[in-house]
């Protein structure tokens, strides 16, 4: 029984470096995001087929090779080593730049399902189109993308584990490290545990977030 608390306790130190990974990656790539649609949908062309082609880029190569990209790019393309410290940094920019072009999607997505006719409509009340964005298309969108950014959200949480490329230790890490020495199944269990956990806590609050924008009832 000591064995098992133990063997729980350790999985769950890594927990704290998986919700690192996770609310860095939260915290930087939805506003990156929302930048990158504007990018997307401006109308200077080289700005919207640069936005284009980075999100092409993003979400066509594995988000793994990405990691190592950032890692090893610096030393590979520059000659420059920052060693071992490094590595979280390297992760949080590869993580938040990779999702920021998924939710850039869902977010154009969601600007473009707003009605022409609330723009036109805006425009007759004399609003500037800054003022139409923050006050009349974004709240909007934000009720409208909710669902799909959840699904992101919740893949983020098992991409976590993916850190494990540059050799970063987090939950799932630990987990495989204590599996191997202690020829044990039990830590991988706790770690899916505490995943299904975390993804069921995140799944709660963004449907009570969802709920909050269904003012029309």
């Amino acid at each position: 029984m000591n064995n098992i608390v133990d063997i729980i306790f350790r999985v769950l130190n890594g927990a704290g470096a998986s919700s690192i990974i996770f609310f860095s990656t939260i915290i930087f790539s939805l506003p990156l995001g929302l930048l990158i649609t504007f990018a997307k949908m401006s109308k200077i062309k080289v700005i919207s087929y640069f936005a284009s082609f980075l999100i092409s880029i993003l979400r066509g190569t594995p988000l793994m090779l990405q990691l190592f990209m950032w890692y090893y790019g610096p030393y590979y393309l520059f000659h420059v080593s920052f060693g071992l410290k490094w590595r979280l940094p390297a992760i949080i920019i590869g993580f938040s730049i990779n999702y920021a072009a998924y939710f850039a999607e869902i977010f154009r997505s969601g600007i473009e399902s707003i009605p022409v006719g609330q723009y036109e409509a805006s425009s007759v009340l004399g609003y500037t189109n800054v003022q139409t964005f923050t006050k009349i298309i974004f709240p909007q969108m934000v009720k409208r993308v909710i669902p799909p950014v959840t699904n992101e959200i919740i893949t983020l949480v098992k991409d976590t584990s993916l850190a494990f490329a540059i050799t970063y230790t987090e939950m799932f890490t630990v987990a495989k490290q204590i599996a191997a020495s202690k020829t044990t199944i039990i830590p991988l269990l706790v770690a899916g545990i505490f995943y299904y956990i975390f993804n069921d806590i995140v799944a709660f609050v963004m449907s009570k977030i969802e709920k909050s924008f269904n003012y029309y009832k």
